[in-house]
């Protein structure tokens, strides 16, 4: 069998030391380009998680987004363990909160969302958009679809607490 393919020594000499160089400089490039975007985006999920822990979010869906409320007197959120929410269906639902099940609109400047009434029931604090954003990564890297909750997991939520985490495996 005949190959059309040039031998890796052929290659190199086409290309030659600049071919090469640029070669090298463009892949040490891209992979310092992706390096850095996952910090960011870690950066998110993790300003995500302390959104999410201080702006009453956990009060009505529990620390894992389970539907297990952490205050008696909140209405009980829905299990976001088994959701299955786009980043859109998820902007909307924390952006404008839905009418009549208590959850509330945390965008700090809505009143009416596609026009409609915002939820009903007050926010514990609104949050700007990028706010939202982060909460958003937070739920789709950390929760949507993640079923069990593990140990790991809940160290990172109650990472100052890492003793309320032992009946997790």
């Amino acid at each position: 069998m005949v190959s059309n393919m040039k031998s890796n020594s052929s290659v190199d000499r086409e290309l030659g030391p600049c071919g090469r160089g640029i070669i090298l400089t463009l892949a040490t490039i891209a992979l310092a380009y992706s390096t850095a975007a996952f910090a960011q985006g870690e950066d998110k999920v993790k300003a995500g998680l302390d959104l999410w822990r201080g702006s009453g979010c956990a009060d009505c869906h529990g620390a894992f987004a389970n539907g297990e409320k952490e205050r008696d007197e909140a209405p009980t959120g829905a299990d976001l363990r088994r959701a299955r929410l786009d980043a859109a269906a998820l902007k909307l639902a924390i952006s404008c909160g839905r009418v009549g099940i208590g959850m509330p609109a945390f965008d700090q400047g809505a009143t009416l969302c596609a026009g409609k009434p915002v939820g009903d029931y007050p926010a514990p604090r609104t949050l700007n958009s990028d706010e939202i954003d982060a909460v958003i990564a937070y739920l789709q890297a950390r929760i949507l679809g993640k079923g069990r909750i593990t140990k790991q997991e809940c160290l990172l939520y109650y990472y100052d607490k890492p003793d309320w985490c032992e009946d997790y495996n």
